[in-house]
């Protein structure tokens, strides 16, 4: 055996009652392991103790496509110039989407660029949800 795992057994003897169950909560925390344990019977009288590992991988979103949901008819002229502006489209296409939401404003936006997007119409009055 590892001269590092022993010393490392020889320090977990070592530990009290209440250490031990402190280090089992941290390293569920730290490497996202479930410590429910299961007993099933083994070859003999010997039980077999395992441990499931649930570690649950979250990729982060990098791209966000940007929906107006809702125009209230006294702002449509103020989100009438954003919808301009954010997807550089003539008065009557953006009219076309002020008019018949929820649509689409603009898609594979990073993070930032929706936010600040999502931000500018909401401050003129509209809702826009971000996905």
């Amino acid at each position: 055996m590892n001269e590092k795992i022993k010393g490392i057994l020889e320090e977990l003897k070592s530990l009290t009652l209440v250490e031990a169950a402190e280090l089992v909560s941290e390293m569920e925390k730290v490497f996202g392991i479930d410590t429910s344990v299961s007993i099933s019977a083994s070859v003999g009288s010997t039980p077999m103790v395992t441990t499931t590992p649930s570690v649950e991988i979250v990729e982060e979103k990098t791209q966000f496509d940007v929906f107006l949901q809702t125009v209230p008819a006294d702002k449509k002229i103020a989100i009438l110039k954003i919808v301009r502006n954010v997807t550089g489209f003539g008065l009557k296409e953006s009219k076309d989407i002020v008019d018949n939401v929820p649509k689409v404003l603009k898609e594979g936006l990073s993070k930032e660029e929706a936010e600040t997007i999502k931000k500018d119409v909401e401050a003129a009055g509209g809702t826009v949800t971000l996905k």
